[in-house]
């Protein structure tokens, strides 16, 4: 995904799942800590659902959309971490497992404190 789109600007819009299926509305953006970056979107599946945490990096805007290249059911069946709340390093690592993605880090690499905070600044309730 394109790095340098202002965060808020993702929350409140759609996404859909690697066939075009709808999975819902973009809540909250998480950004990596140490960069800044944003890392994860956290996706509100229905009204009366929760939300599922998405990765950023291999997703991509798609015209106003948010295209993830998962399958719903995978989506939906994400750890749930509860929103508003800082991911831990463990918790982000989870998500990284859930969806199959490399996390590979160098060998030297060490956690320096908790990393996936929200877009807005806060860090919300531990």
């Amino acid at each position: 995904m394109q790095t340098d789109i202002d965060p808020r600007s993702l929350i409140g819009r759609k996404a859909f799942d690697r066939n075009g299926t709808k999975i819902g509305t973009v809540d909250e953006v998480y950004l990596d800590d140490a960069t800044g970056v944003p890392e994860w979107a956290a996706v509100r599946t229905g009204l009366f659902s929760r939300d599922a945490f998405v990765p950023l990096e291999p997703s991509e805007l798609v015209g106003d959309t948010l295209r993830v290249p998962f399958e719903r059911a995978l989506i939906k069946d994400a750890p749930d971490f509860g929103v508003g709340r800082h991911l831990s390093p463990e918790q982000e690592l989870q998500l990284y497992h859930h969806y199959g993605l490399d996390v590979s880090l160098p060998s030297d690499f060490t956690f320096k404190g908790d990393f996936g905070h929200l877009a807005n600044g806060e860090q919300g309730e531990e």
